[in-house]
């Protein structure tokens, strides 16, 4: 048996050129010390191979149809066998390219292995970086619900303030003014057929660039990249102490890999993909789109700037930073490539990764949005023993809206302030003007209540005393 599955194989062999194709691995060198700094790249492809599984898997049930592909959804998620998991898997496996791509280029910038002769392998990884990001946005929408589908409809209220193209940006992104079958048409078009092939295309191109110019050796202080003597420097350095790609390599590749599929299907498993919401309704005003983690950074930071430069920023912040992250090769071709001597490279990576967790942080508290699903007062938690006029305050903190906005304790919006300790604060008449009147960001309540219903909600919050602490 073991004779005729050999002679199988070798005729496969010799017919297919299976071993030609796996040739470039094993013959393949690496530089000395390529150690798990290095894994970056290849579990980023890994996470790549887990989406196209998974992403065939779901596309057997989904139906990208603006009648059904909700009701799709919910069957894949609560009937389909092990529908769920995989969903989760998509999920996860999207969560984890994303942050194993930024990693990647994180690597890549601090050791500057962008310089000659590998500048085509940096500008390609932005490429994929984008397409990557891209993918991601259009998936979301694919869920068609009302989370999904309001989320690409701010997307398009912000491309459509760019100057001059914006309309038409925003009319192409939808398919029309508004969000309608033809939108989910070519969400699904560009998530499944147009931007998988650019990316595959991009990624062979990016991984023959590998082959071609190598990968860059552990930068050293001192050991600077001259153009015009560093391929010699490196060929013989390869020839000398180079280290076969396989099997001595690619086992960090092959184990990291494995850790990284254990982490998605342990999400997958335990966590699950986002819970769906209602199906869409674009007449509900009070809809509150919560994007995917990688975009929640953006949605926080043009909802936190003045309106007045949003127009500006949505136009000149991506074209301002696409000029930047593609000239970096070529403003630094060669010279030092060890951080040690780079320390500007490390403080910006420093401090764009502060950035963006400081307005992600910011973008999950959400200050800036009412939390409509806030938990109501209850009058036995609130106030134990409350009279009648009080209970009537808090019942109507919760069903005229001031949950949402504001909190008193754990419970509650936080767009404005925590009334817990509100009679420290103002006084009664005070309460009652800024109630009546409104104030920034806040309607005014005077034309909505009764005298009786605002004596009511005034008295409530008259009970939130609590007593300075006279250690402080």
């Amino acid at each position: 048996m073991k004779k005729k599955l050999k002679n199988i194989w070798l005729w496969l062999d010799d017919r297919g050129g299976f071993s030609d194709l796996i040739k470039p691995l094993k013959t393949h060198l690496v530089p000395p010390g390529s150690t798990w700094n290095y894994v970056w790249g290849s579990a980023t492809l890994f996470c790549l191979i887990i989406q196209v599984i998974t992403g065939i898997a779901l596309g057997f049930l989904y139906q990208p149809s603006a009648d059904v592909a909700y009701q799709s959804l919910q069957y894949i998620e609560n009937q389909a066998f092990m529908g769920s998991f995989i969903r989760g898997m998509h999920n996860w496996g999207a969560s984890g390219m994303v942050f194993l791509m930024g990693m990647h280029m994180i690597r890549v910038y601090i050791n500057a292995a962008y310089k000659y002769p590998r500048e085509m392998s940096w500008i390609t990884g932005v490429v994929l970086m984008a397409i990557t990001i891209v993918m991601a946005f259009t998936g979301q929408l694919l869920r068609w619900d009302n989370n999904g589908v309001w989320s690409a409809v701010v997307a398009a209220e912000q491309m459509g303030r760019i100057p001059l193209i914006g309309d038409s940006l925003a009319y192409f992104l939808l398919g029309g003014d508004t969000i309608n079958g033809e939108t989910l048409n070519r969400f699904f078009a560009m998530h499944v057929f147009l931007f998988p092939a650019l990316l595959f295309l991009m990624v062979i191109y990016h991984l023959y660039l590998v082959f071609k110019n190598g990968i860059s050796e552990p930068p050293k202080v001192g050991r600077l990249v001259d153009p015009k003597t560093y391929k010699k420097w490196y060929e013989d350095m390869l020839l000398k102490k180079g280290v076969p790609f396989f099997p001595d390599a690619i086992w960090r590749d092959a184990v990291f890999s494995a850790l990284v599929l254990v982490v998605i299907v342990c999400l997958a498993w335990f966590v699950g993909a986002p819970a769906l919401s209602d199906a869409p309704d674009l007449t509900n005003v009070n809809a509150n789109p919560k994007p995917d983690w990688y975009f929640t950074w953006i949605f926080a930071l043009f909802a936190l700037m003045p309106m007045q430069i949003e127009s500006y920023v949505m136009f000149l912040g991506p074209l301002i930073g696409v000029i930047l992250i593609f000239s970096i090769p070529f403003l630094s071709k060669g010279g030092e490539r060890s951080p040690l001597r780079r320390p500007w490279a490390i403080a910006g990576v420093i401090f764009i990764v502060l950035t963006i967790s400081s307005l992600w942080y910011v973008g999950v508290q959400e200050p800036w949005s009412p939390r409509f699903d806030a938990k109501p007062l209850s009058e036995y938690t609130t106030v134990p023993n409350a009279s009648p006029e009080v209970k009537k305050g808090i019942e109507l903190f919760n069903t005229v809206g001031c949950i949402y906005c504001h909190s008193i304790g754990d419970d509650g919006g936080i767009r404005g302030p925590n009334l817990s300790d509100v009679q420290n604060r103002l006084t009664r008449e005070q309460m009652v003007i800024r109630i009546v009147n409104g104030a920034e960001n806040m309607p005014a309540y005077g034309g909505s209540l009764s005298k009786e219903e605002l004596d009511a909600i005034v008295s409530f919050l008259e009970t939130q005393y609590k007593t300075p602490n006279k250690g402080n």
